[in-house]
Parts: C-alpha cells; structure tokens; sequence
C-alpha cells in the first residue's frame, strides 16, 4: 500500500483514530509517520531493545523522567497506550498534549464533567472544585447552553426566569 500523505513510499505504518464516534484509518510511510509524531510510539520496539530488555541491559547513564506518583515513564505510556495516573498527565503534560491532540483532535475536553454544572473552576491553579451555584447563576449556564445549541423558545424562557430571580432580590 502507498503512503497517503506523500503518495509516493510504501506504507508500514497503519494508524486508526476515532473522534467523535467516527472511525478514521490512514497508512504512512516511516518519513511522514516520523513527521507527524507516530514514530515515537514505537521506535523502541526494534529487535535491538528487545534483546537489551531480555538480557538486562539499557541505555547506560540515560536519565528516565518517571512520575512522582505511580513511577511510570513516558516511555512505557507510549508503549502501552495507558496512561499510569492523573499525575502522568502533569508530568508529562509536554510530551502527551501533541499526542491527545493527534488522537481527540483537540486537547480540550468538550465532554460530559462528572457531577454536571457541580464542578467548576474556581481556584487560582484553576483546578475543579466542588461549587454550588445559586439558581440565577444555574439559569445563566443553561441560558448560555440553550443559546448555544440554537434552542431560542427554551432560552426565552430561561431569560424570563432570569429577570423574575433577580427582581425578587
């Protein structure tokens, strides 16, 4: 098969990628694999690394940034595909954000928050924390949310509601 991002070397690398539900398969040649970051996932999986790993042997000297937390390194990630901890997401923040981008198509999580409108970012080190929102402001996020997705009569509604809360205070 022909790589399909240069159209003109042999593909060796099958990729497959799913955002959003929809299934995407690409072939590339090693160059074009090494150009748009898929060669580290598994370059040291050569014969010569397997043959140190099953007789001792490494990289004499050579430094493995590991996680605080569960000591796993990015090397071992990006063999196994499996991230050790929340911890390996800050660790290695450099490392994984090109690869969640390549994979998600986006580094930013669009999806559902476990516990809903409950979580929110509020603290300087913008981490989420547990928040109870007063009803005005609840009303607020699902005026911007109805607004968003184009549901006009719900977001008139919830307009309406708005202005009531806050005349009664």
């Amino acid at each position: 098969m022909i790589c399909q991002a240069c159209g003109q070397k042999t593909a060796t690398t099958h990729i497959k990628t799913t955002v959003n539900g929809k299934l995407t398969e690409i072939y590339l040649c090693p160059d074009c694999a090494r150009e748009q970051g898929y060669a580290h996932l598994f370059e040291d999986w050569g014969f010569g690394s397997l043959m140190s790993g099953l007789l001792g042997g490494g990289a004499p000297g050579r430094q493995v940034q590991r996680c605080p937390a569960c000591g796993q390194s990015f090397e071992e990630i990006s063999r196994s595909g499996k991230i050790g901890c929340a911890e390996c997401y800050k660790t290695f923040r450099a490392q994984l954000l090109p690869m969640i981008q390549r994979v998600h198509g986006t580094a930013r999580h669009k999806g559902k928050v476990p516990g809903g409108s409950a979580l929110q970012i509020v603290d300087t080190n913008k981490q989420m924390v547990a928040v109870e929102l007063s009803p005005i402001e609840e009303k607020k996020r699902l005026l911007q949310k109805a607004v968003e997705a184009q549901d006009f009569e719900r977001a008139a509604v919830l307009r309406d509601e708005i202005k009531e809360l806050e005349k009664d205070q």
